[in-house]
């Protein structure tokens, strides 16, 4: 039976998100107009969008986000 690789975070899923989505606008800003660019900065959203998600589940009380 094959062993799954176990790999121990350094980070917290909030600080990976929070850095990989600064490096992908970091990325975009640097390239001209064009698809390439537009795929970087909805990546970039969808990180910012998932640490609010993951502050949202984490927070006392679990108010809907806004």
């Amino acid at each position: 039976m094959l062993k799954r690789r176990r790999f121990k975070q350094t980070k917290s899923l909030h600080e990976r998100l929070a850095d990989q989505a600064a490096r992908l606008r970091e990325e975009a800003r640097a390239l001209a107009p064009g698809q390439r660019r537009e795929i970087l900065l909805r990546r970039a959203r969808q990180d910012e969008t998932a640490i609010q998600i993951e502050a949202w589940l984490y927070s006392p009380g679990l108010r809907a986000p806004t």
